[in-house]
């Protein structure tokens, strides 16, 4: 047996578990939120549930994701950037008088759960060092994931979380952002091809691992 083959198909079903929670976990944040809101659509579609099957996406959540982490391994070459996403949680808000800060509070709850999952695995780590140390590299995988997955959420292009943040700084009308919306998908695929976002983007990664990795040093 190819022991070097079966440790790389290893570590990527546990990348993939791991991005598999996270994006689930990700989309409860929003349909956790939404439900405590008074917002009765989340809910009523299963969606205020920890449970994966109500929050995966068959092409974001299954299809690329595999593809990305387990072509390089048996065709060879680079290994992708790993994307991937979760079923998105459809909203009402049904309350005209808070309809913008209830859109803003479920639409941070996503990026905030990531956050949330770094803390957990940050403060985890001095634990699991004394307990199981061959673990470790699962929980700094689990604080780039999130951290990833936080970041990425912030860029201010549909269908990203981050568009919310921009249409109510802009004052847009549903009308204008629907529109926007219509284009989100292109401009993401120009500009993750562009260095200097590229670039950026890892930069701001790096700085939320490392906020989360000195944490976790201070109680080791």
């Amino acid at each position: 047996m190819d022991f070097s083959l079966f440790n790389e198909i290893r570590n990527g079903l546990l990348l993939y578990i791991i991005l598999v929670c996270s994006v689930c976990i990700h989309e409860w944040g929003h349909a956790f939120v939404a439900d405590k809101l008074g917002d009765p659509l989340p809910r009523y579609q299963g969606r205020v549930t920890l449970n994966p099957l109500a929050h995966i996406d068959f092409l974001g959540t299954v299809i690329f994701p595999l593809l990305m982490i387990f072509m390089p391994i048996f065709m060879g070459g680079a290994p992708f950037a790993l994307i991937g996403w979760g079923k998105p949680v459809m909203i009402s808000l049904p309350n005209p008088k808070t309809r913008r800060r209830d859109d803003l509070l479920i639409t941070a709850a996503g990026p905030v759960t990531n956050l949330l999952l770094c803390l957990i695995c940050a403060l985890a780590i001095p634990v699991v060092i004394k307990i199981a140390p061959d673990a470790i590299a699962l929980l700094h995988l689990a604080i780039v994931l999130n951290a990833a997955l936080f970041v990425f959420n912030l860029i201010p292009i549909p269908p990203l979380d981050g568009s919310h943040f921009l249409k109510h700084a802009m004052r847009m009308s549903d009308e204008t952002y629907l529109n926007f919306s219509r284009w989100g998908f292109f401009i993401l695929l120009i500009l993750i091809n562009i260095g200097p976002f590229r670039r950026a983007l890892s930069i701001g990664i790096y700085k939320v691992v490392e906020v989360f990795m000195h944490l976790s040093a201070l109680f080791v």
